[in-house]
C-alpha cells in the first residue's frame, strides 16, 4: 500500500496553459547490466522506498536544488544544512565551485545510510533537482572526487552505473515530476510502473473526494512486467473515477512520450482499481480476458 496525498506529483503538475491533467509516462531500455527508466510523474518522496530496497547501504546525494529552504536573501540553503535540519546523520564532502556549473552535480556531496533517505525525503519539502547514487562502501575523499568526475562527464543519455564500480542505482529527478532511474535490479522497471499506476489512481481519488490522502494498493509486478514485455513505452491517463473505482487508460507508444506531445487516441489496456476489494484489473482493450492483480 502507498499513501497518496493532495500534494502528489500528479496533482500539482499540469500540462500547458489549459492546465490539462499530467499523464503517466514510462519508458525503459536495457543497457548492459542495468536498466534505464524514464518516467513521470512522481516526487522523490513518492519513490524513495522503491529505489532504496535494492540499493547498497551507502547513498550519495550529489545534486540538490530546492525552493523549500531559502535564507533571508532568498538563496538556497546548502544541502548539508538541509540534511541537518531534517535530523539526518551524514558526512559532508565539498567539491568546490567547479561542480556548480556541471549538470547533475552540486558543490557538496552528502554521504548517508540508505535508511536515512525516507526521513531526508519525507515529503515536507520539495527538491526540484535531485541526484542520488549508491556505492558499495563509504568512499574516501579522493574516491568521491572520482565519482563526481565520472558523473559530471557522462553524456546525457549514457548509462552512469558502468562508471561507478559496485553501484546498483542512480536517480535523477527534475521539477518534482520527471525522473530518470538506472538500476541493476531487473524488477525495478515493473516496480516503478506499479507505483506510478497507484499514484495516478490515488491522485484521482483524493481530487474527487477532496480528502487529504488515501491508501492505494499497487498492481503486482507480474502484471506490470507483462505490460513492459509487450511494450517498453507507455502513457496513461485517468479515464473515469466513481466512488472507490478508478479507471486508467494505457496506451503503448512507439517511442518515449515528451512534454507537449498529444496523448494517443488509441487505448491498448484499461487498468481498473477497486479500492474496496483492494484489486487491480488490467484488461486488453480488444479482448475479454484480463490480468488480475491483488
Amino acid at each position: 500500500m502507498v499513501e497518496v496525498g493532495r500534494d502528489g506529483a500528479f496533482n500539482v503538475n499540469s500540462v500547458g496553459m489549459d492546465h490539462l491533467p499530467f499523464p503517466l509516462s514510462f519508458s525503459v531500455c536495457e543497457a548492459g547490466r542495468s536498466w534505464q527508466i524514464s518516467a513521470s510523474a512522481a516526487r522523490a518522496s513518492e519513490l524513495i522506498d522503491v529505489l532504496s530496497r535494492s540499493a547498497n547501504d551507502t547513498v550519495l546525494v550529489v545534486d540538490l536544488a530546492t525552493n523549500s529552504f531559502l535564507d533571508e536573501d532568498f538563496q538556497q540553503w546548502r544541502p548539508s544544512l538541509i540534511a541537518a535540519e531534517q535530523g539526518i546523520d551524514f558526512a559532508l564532502h565539498s567539491l568546490g565551485a567547479w561542480a556548480s556549473d556541471t549538470l547533475g552535480l552540486g558543490e557538496e556531496i552528502l554521504v548517508m545510510h540508505r535508511d536515512c533517505l525516507p526521513r531526508f525525503l519525507d515529503g515536507s519539502w520539495s527538491p526540484y533537482e535531485l541526484s542520488l547514487v549508491d556505492v558499495p562502501m563509504v568512499p574516501a575523499p579522493d574516491q568521491l572526487d572520482e565519482i563526481a568526475l565520472a558523473m559530471g562527464t557522462a553524456a546525457f543519455d549514457e548509462p552512469v552505473l558502468r562508471h561507478i564500480e559496485g553501484s546498483r542505482f542512480w536517480y535523477s529527478g527534475h521539477d518534482d515530476c520527471y525522473l530518470t532511474v538506472e538500476s541493476t535490479d531487473p524488477t525495478m522497471p515493473a516496480l516503478i510502473l506499479s507505483r506510478l499506476l497507484a499514484l495516478l489512481a490515488g491522485s484521482a481519488l483524493v481530487s474527487a473526494d477532496e480528502t487529504s490522502s488515501v491508501m492505494i494498493p499497487e498492481p503486482d509486478i507480474a502484471t506490470t512486467d507483462r505490460l513492459i514485455r509487450e511494450s517498453p513505452h507507455w502513457i496513461g491517463a485517468v479515464g473515469a473515477t466513481s466512488g472507490t473505482l478508478v479507471t486508467i487508460h494505457l496506451s503503448a507508444m512507439p517511442q518515449p512520450w515528451h512534454l507537449g506531445q498529444k496523448p494517443p487516441a488509441h487505448v491498448d489496456y484499461t487498468a481498473t482499481l477497486d479500492l474496496i476489494r483492494g484489486t487491480w484489473q488490467v484488461t486488453p482493450a480488444d479482448k475479454q480476458c484480463s490480468l488480475m492483480s491483488e
